[in-house]
């Protein structure tokens, strides 16, 4: 899953030197998180009631149909077991608000039973399987307000003429549209079949054929076992472009030119990283254009990256997000968490793949650049979360696994990564990537059994130059570790000193030299502006730039949040407009959030809130519904 990145071009750190932690220091740091983390079972997926130690779901089958008018999925899951323990009877699924008409075997009804509900989890189907049973049907229906699933009418579309659904499982919402075992230690194979008004095409993160007919009913299949939260599926009025021999795009119409010429450089994506980091396994690289209201940037499912419309800019300057979803098809679909604990193994290796892919598309200027951008948010995340949540391995015991998503997994573990390239060299390091990603494929792992296969290889291969020490404070300790890589920009030295300039009143903003700058300088220049302008500054800004009515959503973002913060009105209205018509919760949190630090400015916010929610996805009404209660 998408967010925005970083990378570090410091010089090569050695652990062993003096800027490492010293061996009493690190003995205690040691002994401390031995402590803190002596009641966790690694492996255990505490956000998950399944029992797949005991009987494991191994392959899939749905037949569902889609109910637009009832904003319902209902039909089938047929779910082949394998009994890990000879006398295993009881089959636990994982659901949430799901309607169980029965569950069958053979076609005869048998035992089952729901249990007792839990806010975040959902509730356990225990199902009692006959002794020689290896398949199990589950008859059901999903609840309209489904967690993992929106609904969305022709007005919140962009052609404006037929409904649109899709769904999002990540982290743990496959359960509220499939019952089954919703962890991502758990992978399966399985085999689809979408039935649709015919007037629309359905899609899944699975085999999709671009030249399929559209009549209504829609077969997948997906050969390759991937973990429950990368099963997707959406329904729409879509129409699909290749891209290159094995990537293409989907969109409605009116987005699909504007798409495929905005992601024109994927195939070349997906070569560079094959020749970089070994084959791509999974057939072809398609993208998925879907309404504003997806609240990512964007989300990895095998086959079938889905993309918020959100990073449309016209010059390509927002398309690190396909190459981080790139990636993924090597960390994250291939070699995968095995808990919500684990996923900075998914997102810190994507993140640092994001910006290797990226260098080697667009050129190392470009790297620098979102280097330093992605360290500062990494540094507003680490100001603004409490020690606990600094931590890669996080202990998420007891709380909803969407607490794991901020900046900690993807840009720290990216920079955990990056540290060790520079220790030991790009070239070795991108060989043990290779052989890391070729070891696991296909499988789902922990956080210890990634520092083990460490101690294995590179500790083993470099004792001179890595130390478990470091490894254990990069991942168990919270903040970034002294002497960790820092990343810098040759063109952000520059905007420095022109803001500077400006603030002082020696220039005027007309004389900044904003001409040739690239979206991620303007962004560079907005988000180091002091939190604190006048009126005057802000005005003189945006008549010189026209800040507020930019089309970039980010440069967009950064200004309405310089205009909230300093309640300048004449971007109110185009705030107001954005929050409305924009649903990915990474452009709008922060918006309703400062929002809601003033009574006037929580009055604005619930307005526009009571107008989107309907567009809404449900985790976005989550994520930001407290904000604009009284």
């Amino acid at each position: 899953m998408k967010k925005l990145f970083w990378l570090s071009l410091a010089a090569p750190l050695l652990w062993a030197c003096s800027e490492a932690p010293t061996t009493d220091t690190a003995a205690t740091s040691d002994s401390d998180q031995a402590q803190q983390t002596a009641e966790i079972q690694a492996g255990k997926d505490y956000h998950s009631f399944a029992n797949p130690d005991t009987i494991r779901v191994t392959h899939l089958d749905l037949d569902l149909t889609a109910d637009f008018e009832a904003r319902q999925l209902h039909g089938t899951a047929t779910l082949t077991v394998e009994r890990q323990k000879e006398d295993a009877k009881r089959l636990v699924l994982d659901t949430r608000a799901l309607t169980i008409n029965k569950v069958t075997v053979d076609g005869e009804e048998v035992d089952y039973s729901m249990g007792e509900t839990d806010t975040d989890l959902g509730t356990p189907l225990n199902i009692m399987l006959p002794a020689e049973a290896n398949k199990v049907t589950v008859h059901y229906a999903t609840s309209p307000d489904a967690s993992g699933v929106q609904w969305l009418t022709p007005a919140q579309t962009a052609g404006k003429k037929h409904p649109f659904l899709f769904t999002q499982a990540q982290a743990i919402h496959a359960r509220s549209f499939i019952p089954l075992q919703d962890s991502p230690k758990v992978r399966v194979t399985y085999d689809a079949t979408i039935r649709t008004p015919e007037a629309l095409l359905a899609v899944m993160s699975a085999s999709n054929d671009p030249q399929t007919e559209r009549d209504g009913v829609y077969e997948f299949t997906m050969p390759q076992p991937v973990p429950s939260y990368l099963i997707a599926l959406a329904i729409g009025d879509l129409e699909f472009t290749p891209m290159g021999p094995r990537t293409g795009v989907y969109a409605e119409p009116s987005m699909l030119d504007a798409a495929a010429a905005e992601f024109e450089d994927t195939e070349s994506m997906l070569e560079a990283t094959e020749e970089k980091y070994g084959p791509y396994s999974w057939d072809r690289y398609d993208l998925l254009i879907l309404p504003p209201s997806f609240p990512f940037g964007g989300m990895e499912n095998p086959r079938l990256s889905f993309i918020t419309p959100t990073v449309i800019a016209g010059d390509k300057s927002l398309v690190s997000l396909i190459a981080h979803e790139l990636a993924h098809s090597w960390s994250g679909n291939t070699v995968t968490n095995a808990t919500w604990r684990d996923l900075w193994l998914n997102e810190g290796f994507t993140t640092y793949l994001t910006y290797r892919i990226m260098e080697m598309i667009y050129g190392h200027d470009r790297y620098r650049m979102e280097a330093v951008l992605g360290y500062q948010d990494l540094q507003e995340d680490i100001a603004a979360l409490p020690a606990d949540d600094e931590i890669l391995a996080i202990d998420l015991r007891g709380r909803d696994p969407d607490a794991v998503f901020s900046d900690i997994p993807y840009e720290k573990g990216a920079l955990f990564l990056r540290e060790i390239e520079h220790t030991i060299g790009r070239e070795a390091f991108d060989a043990f990537l290779v052989e890391y990603f070729e070891h696991f494929a296909f499988q789902s792992i922990t956080t210890d059994e990634f520092i083990a296969y460490l101690e294995q290889t590179l500790l083993a291969q470099y004792p001179d130059k890595l130390s478990k020490e470091r490894i254990m404070q990069w991942i168990f300790e919270p903040g970034i570790p002294e002497g960790a890589p820092k990343p810098s920009s040759d063109a952000f030295t520059n905007i420095d000193d022109q803001r500077s300039a400006w603030l002082k009143g020696d220039t005027a903003a007309t004389d900044i030299a904003t001409q040739d700058w690239t979206v991620h300088e303007w962004l560079y220049f907005l988000n180091n502006l002091p939190r604190e302008l006048s009126d005057e500054q802000l005005a003189e800004l945006d008549s010189a730039f026209a800040l507020t009515d930019s089309k970039n959503n980010e440069i967009a973002h950064s200004w309405l949040l310089l205009a909230v913060q300093n309640e300048y009105k004449p971007a109110y209205d185009r705030l107001y407009s954005y929050l409305v018509n924009i649903g990915r919760n990474k452009l709008v949190k922060p918006l309703y959030r400062e929002l809601a630090k003033t009574p006037e400015g929580k009055a604005f916010a619930a307005k526009a809130f009571a107008e989107a929610k309907p567009g809404y996805h449900p985790l976005t009404i989550k994520a930001n519904e407290g904000f604009v209660e009284d």
